[in-house]
């Protein structure tokens, strides 16, 4: 039979497509490596994985077991978390993935304060695109997401935790921010900044500029929310960027400013997946209502700083 080793192998060579990037990433010699994907072959008595002078690369039945061999090692896992739980749910390392996009304007204030409440329990957090990390939650890479909906995946448990408000920023020095009140049709247009393609953020930007008849300026793409506040503050053009940024420390409107739009309001929903059936899941979703509690207070303390309470 197969040993678990073994199948982490195999999944570092579907992965990376190389035998000695799998090496490095399982932490053995590429010989070992090697050897060791021989020895699997012999077992099952296929071939899994065709050798080839620039890399390796799956034989159609080597990806068959590779998919298979993720869950089996991901049942693995829990099965070692349920373990684990019998002595304390909320201690030991928990891989959180969290969208680039709030991870650094919410998170930290979270992280020390579930510290507090939880000494023995760490985070390990990566910060991805969203659509990628809800691939690593399904196969195990991590252990529970934060970031945007819709999150589609059926292998995982979904929970919404609150609206996030959406604001389109311009210079202060911009047309539009001489007009307000503004009306949508004043956005015809105009140049909306986005960021890559890749991200969940850039499909919300591009619907609602869409929607105000204004146009997405490919040939700017932003890498993160700074990158996009300081290409507005430029003059390059104007953008969407959400509260949590806007309002924390790191982020802010020293050289962006909100624009008021008449009849139009934007938001984005924000959750919480973990897989369904998880070891910890009664720890995950105690997490999510404190997330929830601290998100909307967060909002709260927002909308009376900007007299709409």
């Amino acid at each position: 039979m197969p040993t678990l080793r073994q199948l982490e192998y195999l999944i570092a060579i579907a992965d990376l497509g190389h035998f000695g990037r799998a090496a490095d990433r399982v932490h053995v010699s590429q010989p070992t490596l090697s050897q060791q994907i021989r020895t699997l072959e012999q077992r099952l008595g296929v071939k899994l994985v065709e050798r080839e002078s620039r890399g390796a690369e799956l034989t159609p039945i080597g990806r068959e077991i590779a998919v298979k061999a993720r869950k089996i090692l991901v049942d693995v896992r829990d099965l070692r978390d349920t373990a684990t739980k019998a002595n304390d749910g909320r201690a030991g390392t928990l891989r959180f993935g969290v969208s680039p996009t709030i991870g650094p304007y919410f998170m930290p204030d979270i992280v020390r304060q579930m510290h507090q409440l939880a000494p023995n329990m760490r985070l390990y957090i990566r910060e991805g695109i969203p659509v990628q990390q809800v691939q690593e939650l399904a196969s195990g890479s991590i252990d529970i997401l934060l970031g945007p909906l819709p999150i589609e995946n059926s292998a995982l448990e979904v929970e919404p935790l609150f609206h996030e408000p959406l604001y389109i920023v311009a210079p202060p020095d911009h047309r539009l921010a001489q007009m307000e009140p503004l009306q949508r049709s004043d956005f015809a247009g105009t140049g909306f900044l986005s960021l890559d393609p890749k991200h969940h953020y850039h499909i919300q930007t591009k619907t609602i500029a869409d929607e105000l008849g204004a146009d997405i300026l490919r040939d700017y793409e932003g890498t993160s929310l700074d990158s996009l506040r300081q290409m507005v503050g430029s003059g390059l053009g104007i953008s969407l960027l959400p509260e949590f940024y806007l309002s924390s420390e790191v982020g802010g409107v020293d050289m962006v400013k909100r624009l008021e739009v008449k009849d139009w309001k934007a938001s984005r929903s924000i959750g919480m997946a973990w897989r369904r059936g998880a070891a910890y899941e009664d720890t995950y979703r105690w997490m999510g209502e404190y997330i929830r509690e601290k998100g909307l207070e967060r909002l709260a303390e927002a909308q009376k700083a900007h007299g709409l309470s």
